[in-house]
């Protein structure tokens, strides 16, 4: 018997405030998200019948479905990798219902990690690296004296930064240009607080010579939730649907997600570079089709080699691209518009990919208006997707 494929859409998107201290547990954050995405799409929460979320969400599946009153889960799954999950989690929900697995699928990531415990500290306490983080990478990490993510980024941009000879002032431009979109977003933790060069590099280093603290994300409470259906079905309800054109995931031999010291040309993320090769034969799209982009930019040196990575500059070229204007609204590729994950939260990454449905559906407080916005880049390094306009 042969079956119609189905192509998935993002019907709906939710968040909660994003905060220092949330006040409640992250159930609950993850309660309040999911249903803020089912309101947006239209879509009854007891319908969910498909729900993902990173391996290190401490929100139980069936805790959260009982939650939501869900009726009856068809299907479940963990995506590993920390923030690299996050554009994972819409492939792996354009998969499920691609193949008729599911109708309604919630994606979702909920934290409190800036009240409950800090990713940016020596992790003493574990409770945040849950599930597949307490061993493996960090072994090789920890015991050395390389406690933080900082530190770990720092060492997987130095050859990078060494070879191109780019400076602590050149990762300036990327720090100031994504709290200028913060600074007109609302919703970003650092609303009406743009900054300046000068600023960044009078902030205190907390990685001599590489990082200092501008250049590092926001450890944040809040929950970010996205609600993905057939597109046939997205067309009928409340919000324009955003069509999944794409996605997909790479996870080269020898590579990990943050202490990524292993493979043979470190000025490189080959992650990126197995996704821009997936993503583009996958959708027949490449990056001058793309008219904005949402990069996972834990610190400032990853969204330079993401740029790279997907083919919008040159190799060694990120930090003048990003001097030139590009990332601009008015600018080749309008890049991070909601604030990123420096300016507006650290949702593990979410809240990027919520941004990049906003810009398709023209809603964004940012939004790209000097070309019409038909397809969006959303990448968190080790996976990406193109969203597309109907």
């Amino acid at each position: 018997m042969s079956r119609t494929f189905t192509e998935a859409a993002i019907a709906g998107i939710g968040a909660t405030e994003f905060s220092k201290e949330s006040g409640r547990s992250e159930l609950q954050l993850a309660a309040e998200c999911a249903k803020s995405a089912c309101e947006d799409a239209g879509i009854d929460p007891r319908d969910i019948d498909g729900m993902i979320t990173f391996t290190i969400d401490n929100s139980d599946e069936i805790g959260l479905a009982r939650c939501l009153g869900v009726k009856d889960l068809a299907y479940t799954t963990r995506i590993p990798g920390g923030g690299a999950a996050a554009a994972a989690t819409i492939a792996q929900a354009m998969a499920v219902v691609n193949a008729g697995l599911c109708k309604n699928v919630l994606i979702w990531r909920a934290m409190n990690e800036r009240s409950q415990y800090r990713f940016g500290q020596n992790p003493t306490n574990m409770q945040g690296y849950t599930g597949g983080h307490g061993t493996g990478s960090l072994l090789w990490c920890i015991p050395f004296g390389a406690m933080t993510p900082a530190s770990w980024g720092a060492l997987q941009a130095a050859r990078y930064m060494h070879t191109y000879g780019i400076t602590n002032a050149d990762l300036a431009h990327v720090s100031v240009l994504e709290r200028k979109y913060a600074a007109t977003n609302p919703k970003a933790w650092f609303y009406g607080k743009p900054i300046t060069v000068e600023d960044h590099q009078n902030s205190k280093w907390i990685q001599e010579p590489w990082l200092r603290l501008l250049d590092c994300c926001q450890e944040s409470d809040g929950g970010v939730a996205i609600l993905v259906t057939s597109l046939e079905r997205a067309k009928d309800l409340k919000q324009k649907p955003v069509k999944i054109t794409g996605a997909c995931q790479s996870i080269p031999y020898n590579v990990e997600v943050i202490s990524n010291f292993y493979h043979e040309d470190l000025t490189v993320m080959p992650e990126a570079q197995g996704t821009a090769k997936r993503l583009w034969a996958q959708t027949g799209l490449g990056p001058k089709d793309m008219q904005a982009a949402m990069l996972y930019e834990a610190f400032t040196p990853h969204l330079l080699m993401q740029l790279e990575a997907f083919g919008f500059c040159g190799k060694g070229e990120a930090a003048k691209f990003v001097r030139s204007g590009a990332l601009e609204l008015d600018g080749i590729i309008p890049t991070n518009t909601h604030g990123g994950l420096l300016g507006e939260a650290y949702i593990h990454g979410m809240n990027s990919m919520a941004e990049g449905v906003r810009q398709v559906r023209g809603t964004s407080v940012n939004q790209v208006t000097r070309r019409k916005v038909e397809n969006v880049l959303v990448s968190s390094g080790m996976a990406g997707a193109v969203l597309s306009a109907v």
